[in-house]
């Protein structure tokens, strides 16, 4: 029996995960090397006991991440299921649909606009499919009663590092306010996508170490330089997003230990013609892993900015929104609503994004 330490909050451990949860940016020819660089861990190390906690579960997939914004049509979804289907809906969306990525059960501490919207999900389907269709589909299959698409405007932050950020103090922020990612299109050749399928796909325990990326060149039937070209000029399209260690932060660990505890969806409404102001204000702050610029309407008090903080403590979570509330009002920025929508029952997979399998799986909902 391995006595390998598997909790995230073993301090070597912490020390690699600091570094492999959203350090590594971008697409990296050895990124296991690179993750041992920067975190100041021996090679070997770092891949046993990345191996370990990938196997323990601590770690629940090691992936290439994608810009998928840039690669697929993509929103926010909020759902208004009557109560006793909610956790059908729940399974069917996590379960049955690969296109729906986060799958959340929210609820607010107050009833307000939107908190009949009680199931959450990410969804993306391929450029030029009908995200309103797909979602008409899922209504068919769940009996949702009504869905609230909104998609990106513009990115202000996205990053992971729940190791990291338990260390942040409400109101730590980076020196200047945050860029927007601007949400656009990219075409792929079959080349670029088929290479990218292999770049996306979960890293299995026994691939994690040196020359990874060996293996998945060959099964896109390229060479590994020509693997390198394509992936780099993805990349310099902004289509790739960080290698990273996605740690499980929903449930409890085999030893009942918890990464986080709280998952809160925060929402500011900041008057039309503000957002890209306000966004790159609550963008810096460190403890957010999310912040989009997306249009709730009216059914969400016309709330336009939106961001994602996780923590252990309630009231600590509360206390890092209260600091950015504060920084809006010292920057002069009106918030005529706000609110934290909190997540409960919680699932996340990466959702598929080749138009292919859309299509069948479109065929097999009719």
């Amino acid at each position: 029996m391995s006595t390998t330490p598997v909790e995230h909050n073993d301090p070597l451990n912490a020390q690699i995960l600091s570094i492999s949860e959203d350090k590594i940016q971008g697409f990296v020819r050895e990124p296991f090397l690179e993750i041992a660089e920067k975190s100041g861990v021996p090679l070997e190390t770092v891949v046993e006991r990345i191996r370990a906690m990938l196997s323990a579960g601590t770690i629940r997939r090691v992936r290439q991440t994608l810009i998928a914004t840039n690669l697929a049509d993509g929103a926010l979804v909020a759902w208004r299921v009557p109560e006793d289907k909610l956790n059908a809906a729940f399974d069917f969306m996590f379960q049955k649909d690969p296109f729906s990525g986060h799958v959340v059960i929210r609820s607010t501490d107050q009833q307000t606009a939107g908190s009949e919207f009680r199931l959450w999900t990410t969804l993306k389907v391929p450029t030029g499919r009908s995200l309103d269709e797909h979602c008409r589909v899922l209504m068919r299959h769940t009996g949702c009663e009504k869905f609230k698409l909104m998609p990106a405007k513009g990115i202000f932050a996205l990053g992971v590092g729940h190791v990291r950020r338990k260390t942040i103090e409400p109101g730590d922020k980076a020196a200047d306010p945050a860029q927007m990612i601007p949400v656009a299109s990219v075409h792929l050749t079959d080349e670029e996508w088929t290479v990218l399928v292999e770049l996306k796909r979960e890293f299995e325990a026994s691939e994690i170490g040196i020359n990874p990326w060996a293996g998945r060149a060959q099964r896109a039937g390229v060479s590994l330089e020509r693997f390198f070209e394509v992936a780099e000029s993805l990349q310099s399209r902004k289509v790739i997003g960080r290698f990273s260690t996605f740690l499980e932060h929903v449930k409890p660990s085999q030893a009942g230990v918890r990464v986080t505890r709280f998952n809160a969806l925060f929402h500011w409404a900041v008057p039309q013609g503000r957002e890209l102001e306000a966004g790159g204000q609550v963008g810096r702050f460190d403890i957010l892993t999310h912040c989009y610029w997306r249009e709730g309407g009216p059914d969400f008090n016309n709330v336009n900015i939106m961001s994602v903080a996780h923590g252990t403590e309630k009231d600590r979570v509360l206390a890092h929104k209260a600091a950015i509330d504060r920084h809006l009002a010292e920057q002069g920025i009106p918030v005529t609503y706000t609110n934290v929508f909190w997540g409960g029952r919680s699932e996340i997979k990466p959702s598929e994004i080749s138009p292919m399998a859309h299509k069948e799986w479109m065929s097999q909902m009719a």
